[in-house]
């Protein structure tokens, strides 16, 4: 699993905004585990380059999974970071994902409504399909969009963002992400990672107000992948 940064991750940046693809494995920011994140290693790599003298502001606008690759937004100013940080509660941050999943039968477009409980203790999302007391609303929506020889391809639509959320509804219906032993899935991918990948971002820019859309290719480094972009 990539612990370093490089430069070809970045994917959009300006004065106020830094996007990158991360690799299955980084980490987006520091945790009990001690890693290196890619919050202190961007923080790095603009010191450098910009060769600024004091400290690097950048601040976590959102978070996706160690695990999962994908578009992350990092923002250079503390009025992006503030007006971002609302836009994402107040879901005006449009997040589409792509899935791999095995080929069990299952309809082609799905609206999934659950109820997600973390359990704190392993690090897992407990699914209901009834509201339940101390459990949030779950909801997205899936479309197959690609078949495979071996798999299948979803694009996912998020309407609530909940820990794992992707990862544990899917399971629930019986199509975990390739790759994820920790839903179900029966072996695990080499790079250490899961096929889930924060696909595309599309949101006004919190300070220009321009409507921005971005696109993360897919890890090249995977065969499964690169037969789902081509």
């Amino acid at each position: 699993m990539s612990q370093n940064f490089d430069n070809s991750q970045i994917v959009y940046e300006d004065n106020h905004l830094f996007v990158i693809n991360k690799k299955a494995g980084q980490l987006v920011q520091g945790d009990k585990t001690g890693d290196l994140s890619l919050l202190e290693l961007i923080k790095d790599f603009i010191k450098n380059r910009d060769q600024k003298p004091g400290n690097v502001f950048l601040g976590l606008v959102h978070r996706i999974d160690r695990p999962t690759s994908g578009l992350v937004i990092y923002a250079k100013t503390s009025k992006a970071l503030s007006r971002l940080t609302v836009m994402v509660k107040d879901r005006e941050v449009k997040k589409t994902y792509w899935a791999v999943v095995g080929k069990e039968m299952i309809p082609h477009s799905q609206r999934l409504v659950h109820y997600l409980q973390k359990n704190e203790k392993n690090n897992k999302a407990v699914v209901y399909t009834k509201p339940t007391a101390g459990a949030k609303e779950a909801i997205l929506t899936y479309h197959l969009i690609k078949t495979l020889d071996n798999y299948q391809l979803l694009e996912i639509d998020l309407e609530t963002g909940r820990h794992h959320q992707i990862r544990a509804q899917l399971s629930k219906i019986g199509i975990p992400i390739k790759g994820d032993l920790k839903y179900g899935a029966p072996r695990s991918n080499s790079d250490g990672g899961i096929s889930l990948h924060a696909r595309k971002l599309e949101l006004i820019h919190p300070v220009t107000k321009e409507n921005i859309e971005i696109t993360a290719p897919v890890p090249q480094n995977d065969a499964v992948w690169k037969a789902c972009e081509e």
